[in-house]
């Protein structure tokens, strides 16, 4: 599959001291990935999504987006890049929903033609069409977000990349987004880099999951499955698994072995299954009784 984004032992300093090291595993995206990080506060989720849009230069190591050096040559690979910030507010600047998500093309100098189909595919593909006149800052939370990433989307991107969408949403709008995310991800085949502490909203969006220690370790990879079955690992990073998930587990202690579910409908055809078969042995094992219970009566 082809790569579009690497990062390999990157170290970055802030003003005050403080130090982040990005090593352990390479961080890999491929084109039409689902990627989530998880870690703790200050395991630098949010500095690696600011190095891979540009605005940090590391002290060390590689860094490599579409096939370029983000800090030097972002202006490059703008285009192919669309970003969701975790504060909405700080992104939306415009008058009016339309005004907002066309500034990109306008800042790029698309023709006027070109920026109203790509708006007008945009606010279809979100269903806010409804809301192109209005002032973006009086809008709900959910109605933000989304404007936010028709903003983030009005380009077409190869690469989308969300820092705490999902932060300040209610339940129905967090599920709306991510069907919203998976539906881009399957038509566009846009790969997807989202950073979240809403960790059961993790198996609903993810392929692959990176998970960080504090100071910036990455410590492992791989499925939501794979990485939530760690308790250890997870515990060692200040990092819960999904309430099914913890489930599954604690069942494990009681000697009832199933697969790890992450959603609900996959823990409900597991124990469904299981309750099947219960129920099966035990109509045999009563079938089998009653049977004794006849031939040593004839007897």
């Amino acid at each position: 599959m082809e790569e579009l984004v690497r990062v390999s032992d990157l170290k970055y300093k802030y003003p005050d001291g403080t130090t982040l090291h990005f090593h352990g595993i390479d961080f890999v995206v491929h084109k039409g990935e689902r990627v989530v990080i998880l870690g703790p506060n200050g395991s630098g989720k949010s500095t690696l999504l600011f190095h891979l849009v540009g605005l940090f230069k590391p002290s060390q190591g590689e860094i490599r987006v579409l096939g370029v050096n983000p800090s030097r040559d972002y202006i490059k690979i703008r285009e192919r890049i669309g970003v969701l910030v975790q504060n909405v507010d700080e992104q939306i600047i415009a008058p009016t929903v339309r005004d907002d998500i066309s500034f990109s093309p306008r800042n790029y100098g698309y023709k006027r033609e070109d920026i109203e189909k790509l708006v007008e595919d945009v606010m279809e593909k979100l269903d806010i069409k409804h809301l192109k006149a209005k002032v973006p800052h009086y809008l709900s939370g959910g109605e933000k977000t989304k404007v936010g990433l028709a903003g983030a989307l009005v380009t077409r991107p190869e690469l989308l990349m969300l820092d705490e969408p999902f932060e300040g949403l209610d339940p129905t709008c967090r599920m709306e987004l991510i069907n919203l995310l998976n539906r881009i991800n399957d038509e566009n085949k846009t790969a997807i880099i989202l950073s979240t502490h809403n960790i059961d909203t993790v198996p609903l969006i993810a392929d692959t999951v990176y998970l960080m220690a504090a100071g910036g370790e990455m410590v492992a990879k791989g499925s939501p499955k794979e990485i939530f079955s760690e308790v250890e690992l997870l515990a060692g990073c200040h990092v819960e698994p999904p309430v099914l998930g913890a489930l599954f587990l604690e069942m494990k202690k009681y000697g009832i072995d199933l697969d790890v579910s992450l959603t609900v409908e996959e823990a409900a055809r597991i124990i469904a299954r299981e309750l099947g078969s219960f129920k099966k042995n035990q109509s045999s094992i009563r079938e089998f009784e009653r049977e004794d219970k006849i031939k040593l009566a004839k007897t």
